[in-house]
């Protein structure tokens, strides 16, 4: 059982909705870890904002112990490097008060392999090897795909639309694979209203399964095309183009490179390819911790996609 969380990154996409989901359950004292103090998000979120300085251990242990920190959610921007994983996870177990930790991982299980040429990779399954080192009760959250990369900005999200595979705006896909294997698919603040009826669980598995809906990629095109009454343009990638890093490229790929370069996304966006067809997006004979919260109506991607594509 939980008292005093903390989300580290709480001012960020996911961070946001676990830190309005915790807020409204009311049951815990909450704060917000942050690089620095902003007096407009903490206004906003209506939670203090805790300056941290995540390159340094003792610093963040001191901001553990002083606010008394049992629980701490990391959420940190990923972009910016492990260390702050890394160092968090120290000071946790360095803290004299601090007991579950949940790393920044909320996706898929990634595979040995795939940390020799996947950095994300490599840094979550460092994440999970230094936590299992530790006496800190810890899960990582397993939830598939995020549906709001297909409903932003027309659906309330804190997420960036990232149409990878199916682009719903520009009437276009490039299925990864056959298309034919599940994928879960979640929303984001679904993921977050687990995460906080989590906090009541007296204790934590290693690793927690959410799922919001399952659908194949050839399931979601067919009901991204029917909801939205048109025939998109279709490209199938085989594995064995994903294997080479290449992906074809989307409408919606092309202002994205202004943030990252072209091949590095779209070594990205095959990774995740191969991830789908490999079945790591389908957690079929996995617990779910929706059963242990049915009372959690998780939206589904049919709902959710009338909802920002249907017509008005």
């Amino acid at each position: 059982m939980s008292h005093i969380v903390a989300v580290a990154g709480g001012t960020g996409q996911l961070g946001r909705a676990i830190v309005e989901a915790i807020k409204a359950d009311g049951k815990y004292e909450l704060k917000i870890f942050g690089r620095s103090a902003n007096p407009e998000k903490e206004k906003a979120a209506g939670v203090p904002i805790i300056a941290v300085d995540y390159s340094s251990i003792d610093s963040l242990v001191e901001a553990l112990e002083t606010h008394k920190i049992d629980t701490l959610f990391s959420v940190v921007d990923a972009n910016a490097g492990a260390e702050s994983e890394f160092n968090l996870i120290q000071a946790a177990e360095k803290s004299k008060v601090t007991k579950r930790f949940v790393p920044n991982i909320w996706g898929s299980e990634y595979r040995e392999e795939q940390a020799v040429f996947f950095p994300i990779a490599k840094s979550k399954l460092a994440a999970l090897d230094m936590l299992e080192h530790t006496s800190l009760e810890y899960t990582a959250w397993y939830v598939g795909w995020f549906l709001d990369f297909y409903i932003a900005p027309h659906v309330k999200t804190y997420m960036f639309p990232f149409s990878a595979f199916v682009d719903i705006a520009n009437d276009a896909a490039a299925i990864p694979g056959s298309g034919d294997v599940p994928v879960v698919f979640t929303y984001t603040f679904d993921i977050a209203k687990y995460a906080a009826a989590s906090l009541q669980l007296p204790k934590w598995e290693k690793e927690t399964y959410a799922a919001g809906d399952r659908l194949t990629m050839n399931e979601f095109l067919a009901l991204a095309q029917e909801i939205k009454g048109t025939q998109f343009n279709v490209h199938r990638d085989s594995m064995e183009m994903l294997s080479t890093g290449k992906v074809t490229e989307l409408p919606a790929y092309v202002p994205l490179y202004a943030m990252m370069p072209k091949e590095l996304l779209q070594g990205v966006i095959s990774v995740f390819g191969v991830m789908f067809e490999n079945g790591q997006f389908d957690f079929e004979g996995k617990h779910l911790i929706n059963e242990d919260f049915p009372e959690v109506k998780p939206r589904k991607v049919r709902e959710l996609l009338v909802e920002a594509w249907g017509k008005k």
